[in-house]
């Protein structure tokens, strides 16, 4: 999946001051150096966005909602000719005429340019993906479905143009994959019934005022012919793909070292990465023992849980449970002074998308930074699927007991992701609203989890920090397994048996995870960005002494916008020095 602009949010957002600082005046050459700064940063948007239309939707820059990426190989070759050609611009630059703020942009900025050097030519996930494609177009047209920022017929015409590209897009896709690994493939036959279902049912039923017969006579081929493009695409991954799929989905030690580099700007050695990892591991299931002890001493922590996991809603009332979740978490945050909520709007609770679900059990879906009509957030749950057996429905429910809900929407809503991409009206530069470093949205949204807790949420209830604990235990067990999984030391079994023994995960819940793992080899990055904010709050605490708010450091952190904790660091301590 490309990288570029990541679904940012924007809400109204009331009475916030960005914080400002009195410069002296610029000189002509840093007044020269920021117009060509802001030149060059409009350059590489502009050409991010032409191969990457779909994300283009997703900003809210619809002058691109009738185009779908270019799949082909000839496209690849293009966009990694430009994107060296933008390094080189980049790397000609005189930096050091520029402010604080644009020269860790400029930083950022550069990291993203390799990271998608990388991903284009070294792990080629273009060519060893199937799902690349098939998920890719679906949420292509999701994106212009789910929103209501323009007329229905503006919209309608986008999904057909959009859906005419489809069958070319699979085309692609079959020159392109050369020998997928087999998980990669069997994760994209999972979902592709859902892609299908989608073209037929969902985005049929997604216009019903339009009336034009023409127009509605154009969508009635378009949408016929995405249709059976999937299905041919499905057979021949089925037929051809799927036997012969024996490729190797590990990114190797170097490629990994280098990707959390250009994403994340980590540049720890890879074994000092797993001490911590394992650090924090140990740390949360001592801490899950004292917690089940409390509960029932006579009782293994692995009991304890699977008792409180029985404690969960009916699938049917799955979404419900969330929504009355929402209302007393905003309420704790305004009461206790945690974090300035920059918006009285909740999100959507609603099902997760049919293409999201083999590999994703809840998701925030928000608005674009330059969306100025549709502002609307989502909140996705994926709820048990209708040919599941009845053991598959259980344990995927116990996955969603009520110290987990509680987690979950403190992760995804309040005060995590919602709240924070809710500021991002507010970011400084087109650069941190457009795009985000994931161990500083993952990481906020993993911390929020303890720190909630940690400020009296619940009032000291000891089943919501199993909860939160077993989230913690989730994610420690991803940083690990997926360090040891991409260079060698663990294969995808094992990762499994990974979740399940040192996670304390249920087995549906551990398949999924070590399977999204193949995937996405830097999922560490959740306990990575927590851990890093952890520290950074520390260190700001003893600077403020006496001055320090918890209200006033989330606050400080958001108004930063979405850029790696290297520079927020840096922005809020004037320290340069490691986040870890």
């Amino acid at each position: 999946m490309k990288r570029y602009v990541l679904i940012l949010s924007l809400c109204s957002i009331l009475g916030l001051a960005v914080s400002a600082v009195v410069l002296a005046r610029p000189s002509p050459s840093s007044t020269s150096a920021a117009a060509d700064f802001d030149k060059l940063v409009d350059d590489y948007f502009a050409f991010s966005f032409r191969f990457n239309p779909t994300s283009a939707t997703a900003a809210g820059f619809h002058q691109y909602d009738d185009k779908l990426e270019d799949y082909s190989a000839s496209a690849v070759n293009a966009e990694i000719a430009g994107l060296t050609k933008l390094q080189a611009r980049f790397d000609a630059f005189p930096k050091s005429q520029l402010s604080e703020n644009a020269a860790g942009d400029f930083d950022f900025l550069v990291g993203n340019i390799r990271s998608s050097l990388l991903e284009l030519q070294d792990i080629q996930s273009w060519r060893k993906d199937p799902d690349t494609y098939s998920s890719g177009v679906t949420n292509s047209i999701f994106l212009v479905m789910k929103r209501n920022f323009a007329p229905q017929e503006e919209r309608l015409w986008s999904v057909i143009e959009r859906e005419r590209q489809i069958p070319a897009a699979l085309e692609a896709a079959r020159r392109n994959l050369k020998n997928p690994p087999r998980v990669f493939t069997e994760v994209a036959l999972e979902q592709l019934p859902g892609s299908i279902d989608f073209f037929r049912r969902d985005v049929p039923a997604a216009f019903p005022e339009v009336k034009d017969a023409k127009l509605r006579a154009a969508f009635n081929v378009s949408n016929g012919a995405a249709v059976e493009a999937l299905k041919k695409y499905q057979a021949f991954l089925r037929k051809e793909v799927l036997p012969a799929s024996s490729g190797d989905f590990r990114i190797g030690a170097e490629n990994f070292r280098k990707k959390l580099l250009y994403e994340e700007m980590v540049d720890l050695p890879l074994e000092r990465l797993l001490e911590i990892g394992h650090a924090d591991l140990r740390g949360n299931q001592q801490r899950l023992k004292e917690v089940a002890a409390r509960i029932n001493p006579a009782q293994t922590p692995s009991d304890v849980l699977s008792t409180l996991e029985k404690d969960h809603p009916a699938p049917g009332q799955l979404l419900q449970a969330f929504r009355d979740s929402l209302g007393s978490l905003r309420q704790f945050i305004e009461q206790k002074k945690i974090i300035t909520i920059p918006s009285l709007a909740p999100p959507v609770v609603e099902e997760s998308p049919p293409f999201m679900r083999a590999l994703s059990s809840a998701s925030m879906d928000t608005p674009g930074a330059f969306e100025t009509k549709a502002t609307e957030a989502m909140f996705n749950v994926t709820l048990p699927g209708p040919n599941w057996t009845r053991k598959k429905t259980e344990d995927w429910m116990e996955s969603f007991n009520r110290g987990t809900i509680i987690s979950t929407a403190t992760h995804e809503v309040y005060p995590g992701h919602y709240v924070q991409f809710l500021w991002i009206q507010n970011a400084p530069s087109k650069t941190r609203k457009l795009l985000f470093s994931s161990s500083n949205a993952e990481g906020w949204a993993h911390y929020c989890e303890q720190m909630m807790l940690d400020e009296g949420y619940g009032n000291g209830d000891p089943q919501l920090r199993m909860g939160q604990l077993q989230d913690a235990l989730l994610r420690d067990a991803r940083f690990i397994a997926g360090i040891e999984m991409h260079t060698g030391k663990m294969t995808l079994e094992q990762g499994k048996e990974f979740f399940i023994k040192e996670g304390y995960q249920l087995p549906p819940v551990a398949e999924e995870e070590a399977r999204r793992g193949t995937s996405d080899p830097t999922y560490l990055v959740y306990t990575l960005g927590k851990l890093q904010i952890l520290k950074l709050r520390e260190d700001y605490r003893k600077l403020q002494g006496d001055k320090f708010t918890l209200r006033e450091f989330h606050d400080q952190f958001m108004q930063q916008g979405g850029v790696p904790l290297k520079i927020i660091r840096k922005a809020m301590l004037a320290d340069d020095g490691p986040t870890l």
